[in-house]
């Protein structure tokens, strides 16, 4: 009897092992790969942006109706759940949290907080080591005899903080888009998350949110930015969120304002002679946030790119995602000095950096940086205090992150007295006459007569 032949067990998709190898590129493939990060715009959304159109229309149409079907098909709600989180829901996620998890969300909120003051325009605060600068608070100076000028400071009416709740449940991003607008003196702070995790609703209990939203993804978007029958319109929406919410963000931007369309993670760490463990670290660390992630280390040794990349393999072995975005996206540049690193940076404009404290002033464009190797890129994501809503798709060449500035109007006042009018009607008079406006010349010498 001739034996059956032995079959082979395919191998499941968590036992596959995976050889992950950034990289390493110098010379000419190295300058071609800078060209074409310095050149990536925002997020492709061409192939999404049909469908959330349909999405948007449809919850800007008909509201509730729309939102329910879209929520239960992809949020998981259920035809009699509530759209709204009750107060006594979210007390009770912050009452059966570990005590251990409350204490790291106040720590948190506790340095964002604190960052944020130091941060916001306005703000009452005693701190001697507070950085003051015109420019950023509410401020009336004498421009010339009779004129003074200056700012006033007014926080939005109502915001819409976005969180993420797929892949992983994001309680930090409930801190970095909340607490800001607190800050900032916002009224109405709504929150709007696909299945929220208890700990998500936690520190929306702790914040002492009332608006909170069990939906998501562009139906969400759609509801923040134009209302619907349970969910108010908000005039700003904030927070990170997949190419179908960033679709959606691009399309109701016209008709609600929003902080700026975010993209996949990225990270750039420069190093001549760091420890290979803590760089690959910070490397895997933003490569498991998404697949698409862009994850790029610079340096001038080529020893330290080869041990690099051996820890990278040795760390990814257990994280897919991570193994995934590394080998695609992942790469580790070769350049003949750390200057000629930092300069590969400010090409790239990452969204995040770590590089040596020394090279911190030559950095031009990032959207957060780290210093030394002590400072994981992770702390940013949670609890150091600045926040982690960040630009990516070279958008950290025009702005930074997400910070008080973005809760408030910054409004021009200026005042003329009989005594100033005398200085500025004449000219005034010129330029409008030059213009052709014969009211704007009036408006001038109407009060020149009385000077």
């Amino acid at each position: 009897m001739t034996p059956k032949k032995a079959t082979r067990k395919k191998p499941t998709r968590n036992t596959v092992k995976r050889n992950v190898v950034m990289r390493i590129l110098a010379g000419a493939e190295r300058d071609r790969l800078l060209t074409a990060l310095a050149g990536r715009g925002s997020t492709d959304l061409a192939k999404v942006e049909p469908g959330v159109g349909r999405i948007v229309n449809e919850v800007r149409r008909h509201g509730d109706r729309a939102l329910r079907r879209y929520a239960a098909r992809w949020d998981g709600l259920s035809k009699q759940e509530p759209f709204r989180v009750s107060e006594d829901e979210l007390r009770e996620a912050w009452g059966q949290t570990d005590p251990k998890l409350q204490d790291a969300i106040k720590q948190a909120a506790a340095n964002i907080r604190r960052y944020a003051e130091w941060q916001s325009p306005g703000a009452k605060n005693k701190d001697k080591n507070k950085y003051k600068d015109k420019n950023h608070s509410e401020w009336r100076r004498e421009i010339q005899p009779g004129v003074s000028v200056g700012q006033l400071l007014r926080p939005l009416d109502s915001v819409g903080c976005y969180v993420p709740g797929g892949r992983y449940p994001l309680p930090s991003t409930v801190l970095m888009t909340v607490i800001p607008a607190q800050v900032a003196g916002v009224k109405r702070i709504s929150v709007a998350s696909p299945r929220p995790a208890q700990a998500t609703l936690a520190a929306a209990a702790f914040l002492g949110v009332g608006e909170f939203y069990r939906v998501g993804g562009a139906q969400a978007i759609a509801a923040l930015a134009y209302g619907t029958e349970s969910i108010p319109r908000v005039d700003k929406i904030v927070g990170p969120g997949n190419r179908y919410v960033t679709a959606a963000k691009k399309l109701v931007a016209f008709d609600c304002a929003i902080e700026f369309l975010a993209g996949p993670t990225e990270a750039v760490v420069i190093s001549s002679n760091g420890d290979p463990a803590c760089i690959a670290s910070d490397l895997v660390a933003q490569g498991e946030h998404d697949p698409d992630a862009l994850c790029i280390f610079i340096t001038p040794s080529r020893a330290l790119a080869a041990k690099v990349q051996e820890e990278v393999q040795t760390r990814t072995r257990d994280n897919p995602i991570a193994a995934q975005s590394l080998s695609r996206r992942g790469a580790i540049l070769l350049v003949a000095s750390l200057e000629q690193a930092v300069e590969a940076s400010n090409r790239i404009a990452p969204e995040h950096l770590t590089l040596p404290e020394s090279l911190a002033p030559s950095v031009r464009h990032a959207g957060a940086v780290f210093l030394d190797e002590f400072t994981p890129q992770a702390a940013g994501d949670y609890l150091s205090g600045p926040n982690h809503v960040l630009p990516t798709g070279a958008m950290a060449r025009v702005r930074g992150g997400l910070s008080v500035l973005d809760f408030v109007r910054v409004i021009a006042c200026q005042q003329v007295s009989r005594t100033g009018i005398g200085q500025i009607g004449p000219p005034g008079i010129m330029l409008a006459t030059a213009e052709g406006l014969k009211g704007h010349a009036e408006a001038f010498r109407v009060r020149c007569s009385y000077a």
